[in-house]
């Protein structure tokens, strides 16, 4: 991959069998509530490697409030995993968003109102759902300072962390913006995406993790901002722009097999939550599928060419996980035990008529669906025990 430091002083040699690499990236994509598949892989590994540590975590949505848990932690893996694990299996919808009917009702009238006065009043909407309950619990488990996530600088300067990123959309500019916290930072800058160094906050994990429409963005300076996975085409880039050599890519997106893809989902007309969760995987998960057939593309044609003629681009070792099950399908399962309101209002927008309804999958912090996407992720961690061993502990191969 082009090396974007490419004057910087090399890497120091890997070790053999060591975890502790100065270039490791973890690298946590989008996807609502099926972020506690992440927390899955990341127990089986800390149960292996208790000693380990990601000196370069970035995070893009639900990826961003695990990324700022992990940048945070200021005990071992398994602790910072262990309480990661805890804050999500307690999850429920009234701890992320109101749920009331009267709230929910409101923010509809409102859309309403705005929709029949064509636009001559002053927009009160700015989400589905009212997200207060998720910034209390975000206050709560990364106990920030005056806002800011203080415990970052900590880490930092032990050593344990390099750089952390958490990417936003600015709605302000149509940009995509990634918020990097770390030590000897060279920011960067593209037409679409841009990098900017700053002490991390409660609202950028917030922002980052603002589902378009459902979730309010948030207001960062003067622009609003959210979900980070909106315009990021290449997830991946941030961690090579911050000089990761490893990748490790978290992703929650469940990929079909030929016989899966050609069967239909659902039967007659479309309803509104096929048509969104087809929008949402687009936006968030394809393009990571996308931007790690690149770089395996690229990693081919450059261990192709000696190293002496590679131009300053490097060989970046990757490691892709995704669920081995259907997430979305699996959400079905657990619907019923919705609160009420939130659960006529998904139905409404045809959930029942899917048989995997990602756009629910995405809402669905319920703590059962929770605790089962955790167990799923562990279970395919472990099933590739062998492979993720050579690839953390492995030379790797330039």
């Amino acid at each position: 991959m082009p090396d974007p430091t490419p004057h910087s002083p090399p890497a120091p040699a890997l070790a053999q069998g060591t975890t502790d690499r100065g270039d490791l990236a973890l690298v946590l994509t989008g996807g609502g509530a099926r972020g506690a598949y992440q927390v899955g892989i990341l127990r089986y590994i800390s149960r292996r490697w208790p000693e380990m540590s990601f000196p370069i975590i970035t995070g893009v949505s639900a990826g961003a409030i695990n990324a700022a848990h992990l940048a945070q932690a200021h005990g071992t893996l398994p602790q910072a995993v262990d309480e990661l694990a805890a804050l999500w299996s307690e999850l429920t919808p009234d701890r992320i968003f109101r749920v009331d009917v009267s709230g929910l009702l409101a923010n509809m009238g409102r859309w309403g109102l705005q929709l029949a006065g064509g636009g001559m009043r002053e927009s009160r909407v700015r989400g589905l759902v009212d997200t207060a309950p998720l910034g209390e619990l975000l206050a709560e488990a990364l106990a920030p300072v005056n806002g800011e996530l203080t415990k970052i600088d900590y880490n930092l300067a032990r050593g344990t962390l390099r750089a952390v990123a958490l990417g936003t959309t600015s709605y302000s500019t149509g940009q995509s913006v990634i918020w990097v916290q770390g030590r000897d930072l060279q920011t960067w800058e593209r037409p679409s995406r841009r990098a900017i160094a700053t002490k991390l906050r409660v609202e950028h994990v917030m922002a980052s993790s603002a589902l378009p429409l459902f979730f309010p963005a948030v207001q960062i300076g003067d622009q609003w901002h959210g979900d980070g996975g909106i315009r990021l085409t290449a997830p991946l880039s941030p961690a090579l722009h911050l000089g990761a050599h490893k990748i490790l890519a978290i992703s929650t997106h469940y990929e079909r097999d030929e016989a899966e893809a050609s069967r239909p989902t659902v039967r007659g007309y479309p309803p509104p939550a096929q048509v969104i969760g087809l929008l949402m995987d687009a936006i968030f998960l394809d393009v990571v599928d996308q931007d790690v057939m690149r770089m395996e593309r690229m990693n081919h044609l450059l261990r192709a060419v000696p190293p002496e003629r590679r131009e300053g681009m490097r060989v970046v070792e990757l490691m892709t996980f995704r669920p081995s099950r259907d997430l979305g399908a699996i959400s079905r399962e657990h619907e019923p035990r919705l609160p009420r309101a939130f659960r006529l209002l998904t139905r409404g927008l045809g959930t029942r008529e899917t048989s995997s309804p990602d756009a629910l999958s995405l809402m669905m912090f319920q703590d059962d669906y929770i605790r089962r996407l955790i167990e799923i992720g562990e279970e395919d961690a472990e099933r590739r025990g062998d492979e993720l061993a050579e690839f953390i502990e492995g030379n790797g191969g330039e």
